[in-house]
């Protein structure tokens, strides 16, 4: 087979058959590989118009069709099928060659196959893509990590097939081996975090206002034209203006109650505790997913009975429309802390794996193509390209100011939805990490002197330095430097 393709896709269900159109759309020939050569051919022949492809029937001849240095996506299941197919086209393939991960792997597993891949003389990618298959058709962010060289063959490619915001386009290179994928992974975190919101405050004004599915989503439309202007306030207002054909009824009603998870949420999480950085909105917003799917132990807890308000949050007529801007509020202030922790977690990773992170640039990319595309994301870059947000995303003075003024709204509706029974976990976890931030002086110091009393783990003082412990089992309980 003769070398034609500047770059290949291998896997073309619906991700990797979306992102091979995506590229051949922009003048790249495609060289395709599906391991069912039947899924080529269906491509092939429904889409085959639309640009330059190269089916091949073996990896073999997909490697041949790829000129140098060649350059293949893999687009397959994650784990060990990922694992498979990365060896065997780094057993075809020659030192310079690149292979890219575009799935959505754990960073861990990218920084242990880029190291096994460099040993061989080849590059190797992982990259995040976001936007879902409609974001792999027209226009997705991406992530990628890897090598400067490699990023000097890919630029052009990537930069090709990504969305454009303001004229850019969705993709940088983030860092080394598993900063890509890192970077995704946090992006998918946050994502948790604003569904969570969004729920939570859908949930505030159905159970607790009594507002119907179609008048939520007038709501959400409302703000959509507001600093809340985003693709995920976008689509909740058409969810919730959905009709289902089969009953009549509002289609948000008749979706079983089970939020699914596909582990990257999980996985911001557990890097954040092994990294000590707290990301409380994005854990609560795990958790809740969790407890949705639970069901047995729901249905046993209504069951029983177990005495508490309803849910009515007993909000007077003239009084409705100042709450629904209340949620508002608390909302931004919510979403504004869930990006901060987001951007610390990034930041203490790039410390610990000593990546170059440009978080200005990761804002930037994330304006367009992915899942939490948002109009405040402008700011964010500006934060960080002038420096204000260096240490907190929280402390640049237009962010700020926005907490603060919706301090007073994000306090009433905590207060009100636990007085009256409506589980908010994301915006009340988020309302206290911001008020352990701004506290001088937290509990924290009598956690130290239990540790102390009951394994001797020592503890500062804030008036000598040097490191103490109590002698808390004799008469007098002396002290002595540790």
């Amino acid at each position: 087979m003769t070398a034609e393709a500047n770059v290949g896709v291998v896997g073309l269900a619906a991700m990797g058959g979306s992102l091979a159109r995506n590229l051949a759309h922009h003048g790249n020939t495609v060289a395709v590989y599906n391991r069912s050569y039947g899924r080529t051919e269906k491509l092939i022949a429904e889409h085959g118009s639309e640009g330059e492809f190269r089916p091949a029937e073996t990896l073999e001849e997909f490697v041949a069709s790829l000129t140098k240095p060649r350059t293949a996506i893999i687009m397959v299941k994650a784990g060990e099928p990922t694992d498979r197919m990365i060896d065997a086209l780094a057993d075809l393939m020659e030192p310079g060659d690149i292979i890219v991960d575009a799935g959505n792997a754990y960073f861990p597993d990218t920084i242990r196959r880029e190291k096994a891949i460099r040993a061989r003389g080849l590059h190797f990618v992982g990259c995040g893509v976001s936007g879902g298959e409609e974001g792999a058709l027209r226009g997705p962010s991406m992530m990628p990590g890897g090598t400067e060289e490699s990023w000097t063959t890919l630029k052009p490619i990537f930069e090709s097939i990504a969305a454009k915001a303001e004229g850019e386009p969705c993709v940088t290179h983030i860092g080394a081996d598993g900063a890509g994928h890192f970077v995704k992974m946090v992006h998918n975190g946050i994502e948790y975090s604003d569904m969570q919101l969004i729920a939570e405050s859908y949930d505030l004004m159905r159970r607790g206002l009594g507002l119907e599915p179609a008048e939520i989503g007038d709501v959400f439309e409302q703000w959509n034209a507001t600093e809340l202007d985003s693709y995920l306030i976008e689509i909740t207002a058409e969810v919730l203006h959905q009709v289902d054909k089969k009953t009549g009824k509002p289609l948000v009603d008749v979706i079983v109650d089970h939020a699914g998870m596909k582990g990257t949420g999980t996985w911001t999480v557990q890097s954040a505790l092994d990294l000590a950085v707290p990301v409380t909105g994005i854990g609560e917003a795990v958790f809740a997913r969790g407890l949705s799917s639970q069901t047995e132990l729901r249905d046993e807890a209504v069951k029983r009975g177990f005495a508490g308000p309803d849910g009515s949050l007993n909000v007077a007529e003239a009084d409705r429309q100042a709450f629904i801007d209340d949620i508002r509020q608390a909302l931004y202030a919510s979403k504004i802390v869930a990006y901060a922790q987001g951007f610390n977690e990034i930041t203490a990773a790039a410390k610990e794996h000593d990546w170059d992170i440009d978080l200005a640039a990761v804002a930037r990319i994330w304006r367009g193509g992915c899942i939490i595309r948002a109009k405040f994301l402008n700011r964010i870059s500006d934060a960080f390209e002038s420096g204000e947000a260096n240490v907190s995303l929280l402390f640049a003075p237009y962010f700020k100011e926005a907490i603060e003024n919706a301090q007073a709204a994000w306090r009433r509706v905590v207060a009100r939805a636990a007085e009256y029974g409506v589980p908010t976990p994301v915006f009340a976890s988020s309302l206290s990490y911001f008020d352990g931030l701004r506290s001088k002086r937290l509990p924290a110091a009598l956690i130290q002197g239990q540790r102390d009393f009951f394994g001797a783990h020592t503890y500062g003082r804030i008036d000598a330095p040097g490191v103490f412990h109590t002698l808390w089992a004799t008469e007098d309980r002396e002290e002595i430097e540790a």
